[in-house]
Protein backbone atom coordinates (compact mmCIF):
# COMPACT_ATOMS: atom_id res chain seq x y z
CA UNK A 1 0.00 0.00 0.00
CA UNK A 2 1.45 3.38 -0.95
CA UNK A 3 1.74 6.10 1.65
CA UNK A 4 -1.24 8.47 1.88
CA UNK A 5 -0.64 12.16 1.41
CA UNK A 6 -2.54 15.42 1.66
CA UNK A 7 -2.95 17.17 -1.68
CA UNK A 8 -3.45 20.58 -0.06
CA UNK A 9 -0.98 22.46 2.05
CA UNK A 10 -0.85 21.80 5.79
CA UNK A 11 -3.70 23.55 7.56
CA UNK A 12 -3.29 26.46 9.91
CA UNK A 13 -3.07 25.70 13.60
CA UNK A 14 -6.13 25.64 15.81
CA UNK A 15 -6.66 29.10 17.36
CA UNK A 16 -6.92 28.69 21.16
CA UNK A 17 -8.23 32.25 21.56
CA UNK A 18 -11.29 31.87 19.36
CA UNK A 19 -11.67 28.10 19.57
CA UNK A 20 -12.12 27.94 15.80
CA UNK A 21 -10.08 27.03 12.75
CA UNK A 22 -9.41 29.40 9.90
CA UNK A 23 -12.27 29.58 7.42
CA UNK A 24 -10.20 28.16 4.56
CA UNK A 25 -9.03 25.33 6.81
CA UNK A 26 -12.56 24.43 7.88
CA UNK A 27 -13.65 24.23 4.25
CA UNK A 28 -10.87 21.90 3.23
CA UNK A 29 -11.81 18.27 2.58
CA UNK A 30 -8.49 16.57 2.04
CA UNK A 31 -8.21 13.46 -0.05
CA UNK A 32 -5.97 10.70 1.25
CA UNK A 33 -4.83 8.72 -1.78
CA UNK A 34 -3.30 5.28 -2.09
CA UNK A 35 -5.75 3.37 0.10
CA UNK A 36 -7.23 1.06 -2.53
CA UNK A 37 -6.95 -2.69 -1.96
CA UNK A 38 -7.16 -5.69 -4.21
CA UNK A 39 -9.40 -7.85 -2.06
CA UNK A 40 -12.38 -9.37 -3.85
CA UNK A 41 -14.01 -11.21 -0.96
CA UNK A 42 -17.35 -9.68 0.01
CA UNK A 43 -18.97 -10.24 3.38
CA UNK A 44 -22.54 -9.69 4.48
CA UNK A 45 -23.52 -8.66 7.97
CA UNK A 46 -26.29 -10.86 9.24
CA UNK A 47 -28.82 -8.16 10.14
CA UNK A 48 -30.42 -6.28 7.22
CA UNK A 49 -27.92 -7.84 4.79
CA UNK A 50 -25.44 -4.97 5.17
CA UNK A 51 -22.83 -5.30 2.42
CA UNK A 52 -19.27 -4.05 2.48
CA UNK A 53 -17.96 -4.05 -1.06
CA UNK A 54 -16.59 -0.87 -2.64
CA UNK A 55 -16.04 1.66 0.08
CA UNK A 56 -14.94 5.26 0.60
CA UNK A 57 -13.38 6.13 3.95
CA UNK A 58 -13.92 9.47 5.65
CA UNK A 59 -12.42 10.81 8.87
CA UNK A 60 -12.56 14.02 10.86
CA UNK A 61 -9.19 15.32 12.00
CA UNK A 62 -9.80 17.23 15.23
CA UNK A 63 -6.42 17.08 16.97
CA UNK A 64 -2.85 15.90 16.59
CA UNK A 65 -0.60 16.00 13.55
CA UNK A 66 -1.27 15.23 9.92
CA UNK A 67 0.75 12.03 10.32
CA UNK A 68 -1.54 10.88 13.15
CA UNK A 69 -4.58 11.55 10.96
CA UNK A 70 -2.97 9.54 8.15
CA UNK A 71 -2.19 6.63 10.48
CA UNK A 72 -5.77 6.54 11.75
CA UNK A 73 -7.18 6.36 8.23
CA UNK A 74 -4.61 3.74 7.22
CA UNK A 75 -5.75 1.61 10.14
CA UNK A 76 -9.38 2.08 9.05
CA UNK A 77 -8.36 0.88 5.59
CA UNK A 78 -6.81 -2.26 7.11
CA UNK A 79 -9.99 -2.86 9.08
CA UNK A 80 -12.04 -2.48 5.90
CA UNK A 81 -9.73 -4.93 4.10
CA UNK A 82 -10.14 -7.44 6.90
CA UNK A 83 -13.92 -7.14 6.55
CA UNK A 84 -13.60 -8.01 2.84
CA UNK A 85 -13.94 -4.57 1.28
CA UNK A 86 -12.24 -2.82 -1.61
CA UNK A 87 -11.13 0.64 -0.50
CA UNK A 88 -11.47 3.17 -3.28
CA UNK A 89 -10.78 6.51 -1.61
CA UNK A 90 -9.89 8.01 1.74
CA UNK A 91 -10.89 11.51 2.76
CA UNK A 92 -9.96 13.52 5.83
CA UNK A 93 -11.61 16.77 6.88
CA UNK A 94 -10.02 19.22 9.33
CA UNK A 95 -12.55 20.42 11.91
CA UNK A 96 -12.44 21.58 15.50
CA UNK A 97 -15.08 18.94 16.31
CA UNK A 98 -17.33 16.53 14.33
CA UNK A 99 -20.55 18.05 13.05
CA UNK A 100 -23.38 16.99 15.42
CA UNK A 101 -25.81 16.48 12.53
CA UNK A 102 -23.84 14.83 9.73
CA UNK A 103 -20.34 14.21 11.20
CA UNK A 104 -18.61 16.17 8.39
CA UNK A 105 -21.18 18.90 7.71
CA UNK A 106 -23.82 19.13 4.99
CA UNK A 107 -21.56 20.93 2.50
CA UNK A 108 -18.82 18.36 2.82
CA UNK A 109 -21.43 15.61 2.65
CA UNK A 110 -22.40 16.94 -0.79
CA UNK A 111 -18.74 16.79 -1.87
CA UNK A 112 -18.53 13.26 -0.46
CA UNK A 113 -21.59 12.37 -2.57
CA UNK A 114 -19.68 13.49 -5.70
CA UNK A 115 -16.74 11.25 -4.74
CA UNK A 116 -19.10 8.31 -4.19
CA UNK A 117 -20.63 8.81 -7.65
CA UNK A 118 -17.23 9.21 -9.32
CA UNK A 119 -15.77 6.05 -7.76
CA UNK A 120 -18.90 3.89 -7.91
CA UNK A 121 -18.76 3.17 -4.20
CA UNK A 122 -21.70 1.57 -2.44
CA UNK A 123 -20.66 2.19 1.19
CA UNK A 124 -19.12 5.01 3.21
CA UNK A 125 -17.17 4.11 6.37
CA UNK A 126 -16.63 6.85 8.97
CA UNK A 127 -13.58 6.79 11.24
CA UNK A 128 -15.46 7.16 14.52
CA UNK A 129 -18.60 6.07 16.33
CA UNK A 130 -21.57 7.99 14.95
CA UNK A 131 -24.79 8.73 16.73
CA UNK A 132 -27.94 7.19 15.17
CA UNK A 133 -29.05 10.62 13.93
CA UNK A 134 -25.65 11.29 12.32
CA UNK A 135 -25.79 7.98 10.48
CA UNK A 136 -29.30 8.66 9.25
CA UNK A 137 -28.65 12.23 8.09
CA UNK A 138 -25.36 11.42 6.36
CA UNK A 139 -26.97 8.45 4.64
CA UNK A 140 -29.76 10.65 3.32
CA UNK A 141 -27.22 13.08 1.85
CA UNK A 142 -24.76 10.64 0.22
CA UNK A 143 -27.48 8.16 -0.89
CA UNK A 144 -25.44 5.06 -0.07
CA UNK A 145 -25.08 2.93 3.03
CA UNK A 146 -23.07 4.62 5.83
CA UNK A 147 -21.48 2.68 8.68
CA UNK A 148 -19.08 3.74 11.40
CA UNK A 149 -15.87 2.31 12.81
CA UNK A 150 -17.71 0.46 15.58
CA UNK A 151 -19.99 -1.42 13.16
CA UNK A 152 -16.97 -2.33 11.05
CA UNK A 153 -15.08 -3.81 14.02
CA UNK A 154 -18.18 -5.71 15.12
CA UNK A 155 -18.48 -7.19 11.63
CA UNK A 156 -14.85 -8.37 11.72
CA UNK A 157 -15.42 -9.98 15.12
CA UNK A 158 -18.52 -11.73 13.75
CA UNK A 159 -16.44 -13.24 10.93
CA UNK A 160 -13.61 -14.44 13.17
CA UNK A 161 -15.55 -15.86 16.13
CA UNK A 162 -15.22 -19.64 16.12
CA UNK A 163 -16.17 -20.97 19.56
CA UNK A 164 -19.70 -21.04 20.94
CA UNK A 165 -18.80 -18.49 23.60
CA UNK A 166 -17.05 -16.22 21.12
CA UNK A 167 -20.05 -16.22 18.79
CA UNK A 168 -22.41 -15.46 21.67
CA UNK A 169 -20.23 -12.58 22.86
CA UNK A 170 -20.07 -11.06 19.38
CA UNK A 171 -23.82 -11.40 18.86
CA UNK A 172 -24.48 -9.71 22.20
CA UNK A 173 -22.19 -6.81 21.24
CA UNK A 174 -23.87 -6.47 17.83
CA UNK A 175 -27.36 -6.42 19.32
CA UNK A 176 -26.29 -3.91 21.96
CA UNK A 177 -24.99 -1.65 19.18
CA UNK A 178 -27.99 -2.22 16.93
CA UNK A 179 -30.74 -1.56 19.46
CA UNK A 180 -30.63 2.27 19.49
CA UNK A 181 -29.92 2.37 15.75
CA UNK A 182 -32.73 0.12 14.59
CA UNK A 183 -34.56 1.57 11.63
CA UNK A 184 -36.09 0.45 8.37
CA UNK A 185 -34.93 1.16 4.86
CA UNK A 186 -38.32 2.79 4.27
CA UNK A 187 -41.56 2.89 6.20
CA UNK A 188 -41.82 -0.84 6.75
CA UNK A 189 -40.85 -0.71 10.42
CA UNK A 190 -43.46 1.92 11.32
CA UNK A 191 -46.49 -0.21 10.38
CA UNK A 192 -48.73 -1.21 13.23
CA UNK A 193 -50.43 -4.49 13.93
CA UNK A 194 -53.80 -4.30 15.66
CA UNK A 195 -56.88 -2.09 15.42
CA UNK A 196 -58.30 -1.51 11.96
CA UNK A 197 -54.83 -2.06 10.53
CA UNK A 198 -55.14 -5.66 11.62
CA UNK A 199 -57.38 -6.33 8.64
CA UNK A 200 -60.55 -7.10 10.57
CA UNK A 201 -59.25 -10.00 12.60
CA UNK A 202 -62.07 -9.44 15.08
CA UNK A 203 -62.11 -9.64 18.87
CA UNK A 204 -58.62 -9.57 20.37
CA UNK A 205 -57.10 -8.07 17.24
CA UNK A 206 -58.16 -4.47 17.81
CA UNK A 207 -56.28 -1.73 19.65
CA UNK A 208 -53.27 0.46 19.02
CA UNK A 209 -51.14 -2.58 18.33
CA UNK A 210 -47.34 -2.66 18.14
CA UNK A 211 -45.18 -1.25 15.38
CA UNK A 212 -42.74 -3.57 13.72
CA UNK A 213 -39.79 -1.58 15.07
CA UNK A 214 -41.18 -1.96 18.61
CA UNK A 215 -41.58 -5.67 18.01
CA UNK A 216 -37.99 -5.95 16.77
CA UNK A 217 -36.71 -4.06 19.80
CA UNK A 218 -38.57 -6.35 22.16
CA UNK A 219 -37.20 -9.42 20.41
CA UNK A 220 -33.66 -7.99 20.53
CA UNK A 221 -33.91 -7.34 24.28
CA UNK A 222 -35.19 -10.87 24.84
CA UNK A 223 -32.34 -12.31 22.79
CA UNK A 224 -29.77 -10.19 24.66
CA UNK A 225 -31.05 -11.43 28.02
CA UNK A 226 -30.75 -15.03 26.80
CA UNK A 227 -27.20 -14.45 25.51
CA UNK A 228 -26.11 -12.94 28.84
CA UNK A 229 -27.37 -16.03 30.65
CA UNK A 230 -25.56 -18.33 28.21
CA UNK A 231 -22.28 -16.40 28.47
CA UNK A 232 -22.55 -16.43 32.26
CA UNK A 233 -22.96 -20.21 32.21
CA UNK A 234 -20.06 -20.75 29.79
CA UNK A 235 -17.71 -18.56 31.82
CA UNK A 236 -18.11 -20.86 34.84
CA UNK A 237 -15.98 -23.53 33.17
CA UNK A 238 -13.14 -21.04 32.71
CA UNK A 239 -13.56 -19.88 36.31
CA UNK A 240 -13.20 -23.51 37.47
CA UNK A 241 -9.98 -23.98 35.50
CA UNK A 242 -8.53 -20.73 36.83
CA UNK A 243 -9.44 -21.74 40.38
CA UNK A 244 -7.71 -25.09 39.91
CA UNK A 245 -4.54 -23.36 38.72
CA UNK A 246 -4.63 -20.99 41.70
CA UNK A 247 -5.02 -23.89 44.15
CA UNK A 248 -1.95 -25.54 42.70
CA UNK A 249 -0.01 -22.28 42.89
CA UNK A 250 0.62 -22.08 39.13
CA UNK A 251 1.18 -18.42 38.21
CA UNK A 252 -0.64 -17.00 35.22
CA UNK A 253 0.84 -14.78 32.51
CA UNK A 254 -1.44 -13.04 29.97
CA UNK A 255 -0.36 -11.83 26.55
CA UNK A 256 -2.15 -8.57 25.77
CA UNK A 257 -1.58 -5.98 23.08
CA UNK A 258 -2.72 -4.29 19.93
CA UNK A 259 -4.34 -6.34 17.21
CA UNK A 260 -1.85 -7.91 14.78
CA UNK A 261 1.10 -7.09 17.08
CA UNK A 262 2.20 -10.75 17.02
CA UNK A 263 0.68 -12.11 20.25
CA UNK A 264 -0.18 -15.56 18.85
CA UNK A 265 3.26 -15.84 17.22
CA UNK A 266 4.83 -15.04 20.58
CA UNK A 267 2.69 -17.72 22.29
CA UNK A 268 3.79 -20.27 19.70
CA UNK A 269 7.44 -19.31 20.12
CA UNK A 270 7.31 -19.60 23.93
CA UNK A 271 5.22 -22.78 24.15
CA UNK A 272 5.07 -24.45 20.73
CA UNK A 273 1.28 -24.21 20.96
CA UNK A 274 0.58 -24.24 17.23
CA UNK A 275 -2.06 -21.49 17.51
CA UNK A 276 -3.38 -19.98 14.26
CA UNK A 277 -1.14 -17.14 13.12
CA UNK A 278 -2.47 -14.84 10.41
CA UNK A 279 -1.38 -11.43 9.18
CA UNK A 280 -4.83 -9.97 9.76
CA UNK A 281 -6.58 -7.83 12.32
CA UNK A 282 -8.41 -9.73 15.08
CA UNK A 283 -7.31 -13.18 13.90
CA UNK A 284 -7.59 -14.35 17.54
CA UNK A 285 -10.86 -13.94 19.43
CA UNK A 286 -11.01 -17.04 21.60
CA UNK A 287 -8.44 -17.15 24.44
CA UNK A 288 -5.83 -19.90 24.30
CA UNK A 289 -4.12 -21.05 27.52
CA UNK A 290 -0.93 -23.12 27.34
CA UNK A 291 1.61 -24.38 29.87
CA UNK A 292 5.15 -23.03 29.78
CA UNK A 293 8.30 -23.23 31.90
CA UNK A 294 10.92 -20.72 32.91
CA UNK A 295 14.62 -21.47 32.22
CA UNK A 296 14.82 -22.56 35.88
CA UNK A 297 12.01 -25.09 35.36
CA UNK A 298 9.17 -23.24 37.09
CA UNK A 299 5.76 -23.92 35.50
CA UNK A 300 3.34 -21.14 34.56
CA UNK A 301 0.39 -20.68 32.22
CA UNK A 302 0.46 -18.37 29.21
CA UNK A 303 -2.85 -17.01 27.89
CA UNK A 304 -3.28 -15.48 24.41
CA UNK A 305 -6.12 -12.93 24.39
CA UNK A 306 -8.12 -10.87 21.94
CA UNK A 307 -6.28 -7.90 20.46
CA UNK A 308 -7.20 -4.32 21.21
CA UNK A 309 -7.50 -1.35 18.87
CA UNK A 310 -7.93 2.39 19.09
CA UNK A 311 -11.46 3.31 20.13
CA UNK A 312 -12.37 -0.32 20.83
CA UNK A 313 -16.19 -0.34 21.02
CA UNK A 314 -17.40 -0.39 24.60
CA UNK A 315 -20.00 -2.98 23.55
CA UNK A 316 -17.16 -5.40 22.81
CA UNK A 317 -15.39 -4.69 26.09
CA UNK A 318 -18.61 -5.47 27.97
CA UNK A 319 -19.49 -8.55 25.91
CA UNK A 320 -15.94 -9.97 26.11
CA UNK A 321 -15.57 -9.25 29.82
CA UNK A 322 -15.58 -12.96 30.71
CA UNK A 323 -12.84 -13.61 28.13
CA UNK A 324 -10.82 -10.60 29.31
CA UNK A 325 -10.83 -12.05 32.81
CA UNK A 326 -7.81 -14.06 31.66
CA UNK A 327 -6.01 -10.71 31.75
CA UNK A 328 -7.50 -9.37 34.99
CA UNK A 329 -6.68 -12.62 36.86
CA UNK A 330 -3.09 -12.77 35.59
CA UNK A 331 -0.11 -12.15 37.83
CA UNK A 332 1.94 -10.71 34.96
CA UNK A 333 1.05 -9.15 31.60
CA UNK A 334 3.22 -9.40 28.50
CA UNK A 335 2.22 -6.20 26.70
CA UNK A 336 3.10 -6.83 23.05
CA UNK A 337 3.60 -3.86 20.72
CA UNK A 338 4.48 -3.84 17.02
CA UNK A 339 7.88 -2.15 16.82
CA UNK A 340 7.51 -1.71 13.04
CA UNK A 341 4.22 0.24 13.33
CA UNK A 342 4.37 3.92 12.33
CA UNK A 343 3.01 4.95 15.74
CA UNK A 344 3.75 2.26 18.36
CA UNK A 345 3.31 4.74 21.23
CA UNK A 346 -0.34 5.16 20.25
CA UNK A 347 -0.72 1.35 20.33
CA UNK A 348 0.64 1.25 23.87
CA UNK A 349 -1.68 4.04 25.02
CA UNK A 350 -4.76 2.43 23.40
CA UNK A 351 -4.10 -0.94 25.07
CA UNK A 352 -3.50 0.64 28.46
CA UNK A 353 -6.78 2.51 28.16
CA UNK A 354 -8.63 -0.80 27.75
CA UNK A 355 -6.63 -2.36 30.61
CA UNK A 356 -7.81 0.51 32.83
CA UNK A 357 -11.40 -0.11 31.74
CA UNK A 358 -11.27 -3.76 32.81
CA UNK A 359 -9.33 -3.09 36.03
CA UNK A 360 -6.03 -4.65 34.94
CA UNK A 361 -3.90 -1.50 34.93
CA UNK A 362 -2.17 -2.31 38.25
CA UNK A 363 -0.92 -5.75 37.20
CA UNK A 364 2.87 -5.82 36.60
CA UNK A 365 3.74 -5.78 32.90
CA UNK A 366 6.68 -6.42 30.63
CA UNK A 367 6.53 -4.46 27.37
CA UNK A 368 7.50 -6.83 24.55
CA UNK A 369 8.57 -4.84 21.48
CA UNK A 370 7.93 -7.36 18.70
CA UNK A 371 8.85 -7.51 14.99
CA UNK A 372 12.38 -6.29 15.63
CA UNK A 373 13.43 -7.81 12.29
CA UNK A 374 11.16 -5.34 10.44
CA UNK A 375 11.50 -2.29 12.72
CA UNK A 376 13.71 0.77 12.40
CA UNK A 377 16.60 0.86 14.89
CA UNK A 378 15.89 4.47 15.86
CA UNK A 379 12.23 3.62 16.55
CA UNK A 380 13.29 0.68 18.74
CA UNK A 381 15.72 2.87 20.67
CA UNK A 382 12.97 5.48 21.19
CA UNK A 383 10.62 2.83 22.54
CA UNK A 384 13.28 1.41 24.87
CA UNK A 385 13.81 4.88 26.34
CA UNK A 386 10.06 5.37 26.82
CA UNK A 387 9.45 1.89 28.23
CA UNK A 388 12.29 1.15 30.61
CA UNK A 389 10.97 -2.32 31.53
CA UNK A 390 10.89 -3.74 28.01
CA UNK A 391 12.40 -6.49 25.86
CA UNK A 392 12.98 -6.30 22.09
CA UNK A 393 12.14 -9.57 20.31
CA UNK A 394 11.16 -11.07 17.00
CA UNK A 395 8.65 -13.88 17.37
CA UNK A 396 9.25 -14.79 13.73
CA UNK A 397 13.03 -15.27 13.95
CA UNK A 398 13.39 -16.03 17.67
CA UNK A 399 15.56 -13.00 18.37
CA UNK A 400 15.47 -11.87 22.02
CA UNK A 401 13.48 -14.86 23.31
CA UNK A 402 16.14 -15.87 25.85
CA UNK A 403 16.07 -12.35 27.34
CA UNK A 404 12.27 -12.45 27.44
CA UNK A 405 12.18 -15.82 29.22
CA UNK A 406 14.62 -14.50 31.80
CA UNK A 407 12.49 -11.40 32.33
CA UNK A 408 9.37 -13.54 32.80
CA UNK A 409 11.19 -15.71 35.34
CA UNK A 410 12.33 -12.65 37.30
CA UNK A 411 8.85 -11.07 37.36
CA UNK A 412 6.66 -14.12 37.99
CA UNK A 413 4.64 -13.56 41.17
CA UNK A 414 4.22 -15.89 44.11
CA UNK A 415 7.76 -16.81 45.15
CA UNK A 416 7.50 -15.31 48.63
CA UNK A 417 10.15 -17.25 50.54
CA UNK A 418 13.74 -18.28 49.92
CA UNK A 419 14.83 -21.33 51.93
CA UNK A 420 17.76 -23.71 52.46
CA UNK A 421 16.27 -27.10 53.35
CA UNK A 422 17.30 -30.74 53.73
CA UNK A 423 14.33 -32.86 52.67
CA UNK A 424 14.28 -36.56 53.67
CA UNK A 425 14.18 -39.02 50.82
CA UNK A 426 10.73 -40.25 51.92
CA UNK A 427 9.34 -36.75 51.15
CA UNK A 428 10.14 -36.74 47.47
CA UNK A 429 6.73 -35.18 46.87
CA UNK A 430 7.96 -31.94 48.43
CA UNK A 431 11.01 -31.92 46.16
CA UNK A 432 8.73 -32.41 43.16
CA UNK A 433 6.48 -29.53 44.27
CA UNK A 434 9.49 -27.29 44.75
CA UNK A 435 10.50 -27.96 41.13
CA UNK A 436 6.98 -27.51 39.76
CA UNK A 437 5.75 -24.55 41.79
CA UNK A 438 8.95 -22.77 42.76
CA UNK A 439 12.45 -22.11 41.58
CA UNK A 440 15.23 -24.49 42.59
CA UNK A 441 18.46 -22.51 42.75
CA UNK A 442 20.61 -25.43 43.89
CA UNK A 443 20.11 -29.15 44.56
CA UNK A 444 22.45 -31.76 46.07
CA UNK A 445 21.88 -35.35 47.16
CA UNK A 446 23.29 -36.07 50.63
CA UNK A 447 23.12 -39.15 52.90
CA UNK A 448 20.29 -37.68 55.00
CA UNK A 449 18.23 -36.42 52.08
CA UNK A 450 18.02 -33.85 49.27
CA UNK A 451 19.56 -30.44 50.00
CA UNK A 452 17.72 -27.61 48.27
CA UNK A 453 18.14 -23.88 47.91
CA UNK A 454 14.71 -22.77 46.71
CA UNK A 455 12.31 -19.86 46.24
CA UNK A 456 8.73 -21.05 46.75
CA UNK A 457 5.17 -19.75 47.39
CA UNK A 458 4.13 -19.06 50.97
CA UNK A 459 1.99 -22.20 51.41
CA UNK A 460 4.75 -24.52 50.18
CA UNK A 461 7.29 -22.63 52.31
CA UNK A 462 5.22 -23.56 55.38
CA UNK A 463 5.54 -27.26 54.56
CA UNK A 464 9.26 -27.03 53.84
CA UNK A 465 10.04 -24.92 56.93
CA UNK A 466 10.27 -28.01 59.18
CA UNK A 467 13.25 -29.20 57.12
CA UNK A 468 15.00 -25.80 57.00
CA UNK A 469 18.70 -25.81 57.88
CA UNK A 470 20.28 -23.11 60.04
CA UNK A 471 23.02 -22.44 57.48
CA UNK A 472 23.19 -23.14 53.76
CA UNK A 473 23.87 -26.81 53.13
CA UNK A 474 27.08 -27.50 51.26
Amino acid sequence: MTQPFFEDQDPAEFDPMTGELDLEDRRALRRVAGLSTELTDVTEVEYRALRLERVVLVGVWTEGTAEMADNSLRELALLAETAGSEVLEGLVQRRSRPDPATYIGSGKAAELRDVVIATGADTVICDGELAPSQLRHLEELVQVKVIDRTALILDIFAQHAKSREGKAQVELAQLNYLLPRLRGWGGNLSRQVGGRAAGGVGIGGRGPGETKIELDRRRIRTRMAKLRREIGGMSKARDTKRGERRRHGVPSVAIAGYTNAGKSSLLNRLTGAGVLVEDALFATLDPTVRRAETPGGRAYTLADTVGFVRHLPHQLVEAFRSTLEEVTDAGLILHVVDGSDPDPEAQLDAVREVLRDIGADRIPEIVVINKADAADEHALARLRRRETHSVVVSARTGFGMAELRAAIEADLPGLDAELHVLVPYDRGDLVAQAHERGEVLKQEHQPEGTALHVRVPADLAGELARYETATPTT
